[in-house]
């Protein structure tokens, strides 16, 4: 049953990957006001961010950059971690003013670990037990036993 949610799971994936990404084009001042203030470069930032969601949502659906996409994505959201941390200790009103609740942005850092956990898997990361990830492919060539396949 797992086999058959995969692909379901990657495209719903991809699909939010790619809607927050296009968000951050078109709603930027938004993800731009939310910013820690250290922060240098908000809307560059912003920008790099969005592209890098969208390129790593098409990577998902396409095998051979799968795996890449996977760790970019990854990448991507433990980068992106620390605005979930601002908002959750810094809360401030948003542009339209709405404050977004404590409990809903206290409840988004464990989330992103399951967003992280699901492009781990989605994305084909763990090796199986035969040393072969789940395309068949050997998990790395530079292990110790690469030279015996």
């Amino acid at each position: 049953m797992m086999a058959h949610a995969k692909p379901w799971a990657r495209a719903l994936l991809a699909l939010m990957f790619a809607s927050i990404g296009v968000l951050h084009f078109t709603h930027s001042a938004l993800f731009e006001h939310i910013m820690p203030p250290y922060l240098p470069l908000h809307r560059p930032a912003v920008l790099v961010s969005g592209f890098f969601e969208i390129v790593g949502a098409m990577g998902l659906l396409w095998l051979p950059t799968r795996r890449a996409a996977g760790v970019g994505l990854l990448l991507l959201l433990a980068s992106v971690y620390v605005v979930n941390v601002e908002m959750a200790v810094h809360p401030r009103p948003l542009l339209d003013g709405v404050t977004v609740p404590a409990w809903a942005a206290w409840a988004r850092l464990p989330l992103q670990f399951v967003f992280a956990a699901a492009v781990f898997w989605v994305s084909d990361q763990r090796p199986t037990r035969d040393g072969k990830n789940s395309r068949n492919l050997p998990a790395s060539s530079s292990s110790p036993d690469a030279s015996s396949r």
